[in-house]
């Protein structure tokens, strides 16, 4: 019991620390222009060179974890990650920064295909709360990131938040080291024809189409809600609204890991799901200051999305858990990836509050994709 508990620490404090330096980027983006000299087309490449390497890394990765060593790609992953934070933070010109967010991300991508479904394998029973527990833990590093980056650049230069992040992995790649390998660990190799076969597995396709919306909605917000407040509030009152949405993760995944014990995954995702219609179509027509509560609470109902959906995929297919979120997490990234330059496009041909209706939109076609799901599945946790 005290081992499983080491490994389930040493998962959430990575994945803590790794929506820190996801976080902090966007703090950070005006002290990279300035540290570089670059133009904001150059700085836009910053998002991209982590998220790449990322998925890159996590697709390749969890799609063979049954032929690989969990401790050993544990440990390599998080070594890894260490020192590509300790190498943004001393990158000389803007090509190595670049090329160090894109090693970072792929570490990070390594670690992450791996510890998740060493979770599932450690508490096969308790998927969906761990899993929640999991996004809850990301959630208080994403709340966190901005605010310690803001602080360090107060008293210091950006570098040093990388340093400090950098330093914290350290005691992670010395507990991996230290446990032992996880007798629990029994994933199957994946092998073409399996592949097929778990694509065409009821639920399966349900379950990374609705993450693909859930990243475009979530994506979108992350990137576009603070531009779209500036434009009826002053700076610093819309930038608060990114915060707010952030901060609605933590008790909102703290509730959802309480009550998915006890609540059937898709009935909970439809019943969040169909709250949240209403509610972003709230924080995208109502231009006021009281936008913020809808805000607040439009994060509450999307913080369930994602760790309730991904682990209704893994239940799906226990034995191949790391090809399922490989999968799943790439659809995530996919919508990510894509729907927020589909937003910035639309808001160019019009304006940014036409534009805004679309993860609105997208809200009620996750609500129709959960609805179907829900209507071909016969598992038992549907």
């Amino acid at each position: 019991m005290k081992r499983r508990r080491l490994w389930l620490g040493v998962a959430f404090c990575f994945v803590a620390g790794d929506a820190m330096a996801l976080q902090i980027r966007g703090a950070l983006l005006p002290n990279f222009e300035s540290t570089f000299g670059v133009s904001e087309s150059l700085l836009g490449l910053v998002a991209p060179a982590g998220t790449v390497g990322f998925v890159a890394a996590i697709v390749l990765v969890g799609l063979i974890a049954g032929r690989l060593d969990a401790r050993h790609v544990l440990l390599l992953g998080s070594a890894a990650m260490a020192l590509s934070l300790l190498a943004v933070a001393v990158a000389p010109v803007y090509t190595v920064f670049l090329f160090a967010l894109l090693v970072q991300g792929a570490a990070a991508g390594v670690f992450r295909a791996i510890d998740r479904p060493l979770l599932s394998h450690l508490y096969p029973e308790r998927i969906g709360r761990v899993f929640a527990l999991y996004a809850l833990a990301w959630a208080v590093g994403a709340v966190s990131g901005p605010v310690i980056a803001s602080a360090v650049v107060l008293v210091g230069d950006w570098q040093a938040t990388y340093v400090l992040l950098g330093l914290s992995i350290l005691p992670i790649v010395a507990a991996v080291w230290a446990l032992e390998s996880p007798s629990e660990w029994d994933e199957r190799r994946l092998e073409r024809e399996t592949l097929v076969r778990l694509l065409s597995k009821p639920g399966i396709p349900g379950t990374m189409v609705g993450l693909a919306i859930v990243g475009g909605i979530e994506g979108t917000l992350f990137t576009w809600l603070p531009y779209y407040a500036g434009t009826f509030l002053d700076r610093t009152t819309a930038n608060l609204a990114l915060s707010v949405f952030l901060l609605a993760y933590v008790p909102g995944r703290y509730a959802y890991s309480r009550l998915i014990e006890s609540v059937a995954y898709l009935r909970l995702l439809t019943v969040t799901t169909g709250l949240a219609v209403p509610v972003l179509a709230v924080v995208v027509g109502w231009k006021h200051v009281g936008m913020l509560a809808a805000v607040f609470c439009a994060g509450m109902l999307l913080s369930a999305l994602f760790p309730v959906l991904s682990a209704y995929g893994v239940e799906l297919a226990p034995e191949y858990s790391g090809p399922v979120s490989a999968l799943t997490t790439a659809a995530t990234y996919g919508g990510i990836a894509i729907v927020p330059a589909v937003v910035g496009v639309v808001a160019e041909a019009t304006n940014i509050g036409v534009a805004m209706w679309i993860p609105a939109l997208l809200t009620v076609a996750l609500f129709g994709v959960v609805l179907l799901t829900w209507a071909r599945s016969s598992d038992r946790r549907a």
